[in-house]
């Protein structure tokens, strides 16, 4: 956000920019100001004592620099709260201006097989030292232990813009609201869920690949889950906490959850199988003979978890062979594949640390 101070009457060469925030925002947007501008004086403020903190941290500290969006065809998929924005920006400047403007500055990138781009040394501290070094050799002005909170501070610049990111409360940006800016009251945006059940923190440490939805909406997300002693986390439920960020805060975080546990092609074989997919499992059943039910799991599901979600869904029958199957247990173990329900137990489910949804 760009916010013009007057002065119409100075030259562009001769004004003044503040940016407030000194992360990869701040230091993208300085940079390209005084290549656009060379003359434009330019001054990052930033509260800490350290620039680009959290891009020192990000993508597991390797950087997550941008995405190639070759699977995506519809933005609304990846921004659900802002994709017509994303849209217009993207006109602009978008995921391949980011990949070629690093390649241009001397950071090599690479792509991974999930499409994420990152350096190719795989550590952030090469974007940090390229963001750095440019904003050095352009000369321009970094402050740190600069506070901003009221609009007086930075009264003798031209322009100032706010690259701060969400606030974990609206306090924090209460001196914009008093610029007249509309404000966004901030919630929670990337987190972990609670689930209280003991059962499933048995599992703590599994990784499977799985689909999470908020149950009666169209509010999902898929990729790789984490089982932790508090419930669920890794990237598809971090995604989805992203995607329903306000509807949970809405709810007081206290709503349904369901669980694909196994792969799409599975789940759309045993739907076109008819009947609850039977003749899929009736087939797995011919193959097996009388082994346990739980000494095999045709999907590649970790063994301990496979066993788990058999017990969930038939109870006291889980011992059985699988030539001992039912109809109903059919039903109750294809349902519990493609639907496990579980309910995200309230605000105490932040055990991570969380960025935020809301703001100017």
């Amino acid at each position: 956000m760009v916010v013009g101070m007057g002065k119409c009457f100075v030259t562009l060469q001769a004004m003044k920019t503040a940016i407030i925030g000194g992360g990869a925002a701040g230091f993208f947007l300085a940079v390209n100001l005084k290549e656009m501008v060379p003359e434009m004086e330019v001054t990052i403020l930033e509260r800490g004592q350290q620039v680009l903190a959290k891009v020192k941290v990000s993508g597991g500290g390797r950087c997550n620099v941008t995405n190639t969006f070759r699977e995506v065809g519809d933005l609304q998929t990846v921004y659900p709260r802002g994709h017509r924005m994303m849209k217009r920006l993207f006109n602009i400047f978008n995921y391949e201006d980011a990949f070629h403007w690093y390649e241009r500055h001397g950071v090599p990138l690479v792509v991974q097989e999930d499409e994420c781009v990152f350096p190719q040394a795989q550590d952030s501290q090469t974007v940090i030292d390229c963001l750095t070094s440019l904003a050095r050799r352009q000369g321009v002005n970094v402050l740190t232990g600069r506070k901003i909170t009221s609009v007086d501070e930075v009264r003798g610049y031209d322009f100032v813009a706010v690259t701060t990111g969400g606030s974990p409360r609206s306090a924090g940006l209460q001196w914009l609201a008093d610029c007249g800016h509309e404000i966004e009251q901030p919630v929670p945006s990337l987190f972990s869920f609670l689930i209280e059940n003991g059962r499933l923190r048995e599992l703590r440490g599994l990784v499977v690949d799985a689909e999470v939805k908020i149950a009666g909406t169209k509010l999902r997300a898929e990729g790789p889950l984490l089982l932790t002693h508090w419930g669920m986390s890794g990237p598809a439920v971090l995604r989805l906490s992203s995607y329903a960020a306000r509807w949970l805060a809405e709810r007081d975080y206290r709503v349904p959850l369901s669980v694909r546990w196994v792969a799409a092609e599975v789940t759309e074989a045993i739907e076109a199988a008819g009947g609850g997919g039977r003749p899929l499992v009736s087939g797995v059943a011919a193959d097996m003979g009388r082994k346990r039910l739980t000494t095999y799991c045709p999907w590649g599901l970790p063994q301990r978890l496979w066993a788990y979600l058999v017990e969930r869904a038939l109870g006291g029958r889980s011992t059985v062979r699988w030539c001992e199957l039912t109809k109903k247990d059919v039903n109750r173990l294809v349902n519990i594949l493609s639907n496990d329900t579980y309910e995200i137990a309230g605000r105490a489910a932040f055990k991570e640390e969380f960025v935020t949804c809301g703001g100017v």
